[in-house]
Formats: structure tokens, sequence, C-alpha cells
């Protein structure tokens, strides 16, 4: 008999009830994560437009930036 560890537990936002979800409940269509914490869950759409914030800021400075190696040429 082979001991196994728990798997710990996972929380996911859905997408279309807003709710904090314990486990995989919902279709993958329907959900975001996983989270460590219902906590990190129920700021999923929050950490995902701060993140997209992020990226969008650091595309435009790439993009405009003055160093040929680092920009984005334009066809």
């Amino acid at each position: 008999m082979s001991e196994t560890s728990p798997q710990p537990k996972s929380f996911y936002y859905n997408l279309e009830t807003g709710a904090v979800e314990e486990g995989l409940v919902s279709d993958w269509t329907s959900r975001m994560g996983p989270y460590a914490t219902r906590e990190e869950a129920a700021k999923a759409l929050e950490t995902a437009r701060n993140r997209n914030a992020k990226w969008e800021d650091e595309d435009r400075a790439w993009n405009e930036s003055d160093d040929p190696g680092t920009r984005k040429d334009e066809d």
C-alpha cells in the first residue's frame, strides 16, 4: 500500500457566477485559477486587470524604446 500526499486546496473564480469555488467544480471555460486561497480567487478579475495594465505599459515602453535591439519595428 502506497501513501500519497494530500493535494493542496485549489480555489477558482467562476466567470459566469462571480463565485469562488473550491476545486474543479465548473467547466474550464468558466473559471480562472487555480489560486492558493479563497481570497486570491475572489480578487481574480482585479489581479488580471492589474497584470494586463502592467503588460500594456511594458509593451508601450518597449515599442517606444530608442534601442533598436529592443524596439519593435513597424512594417
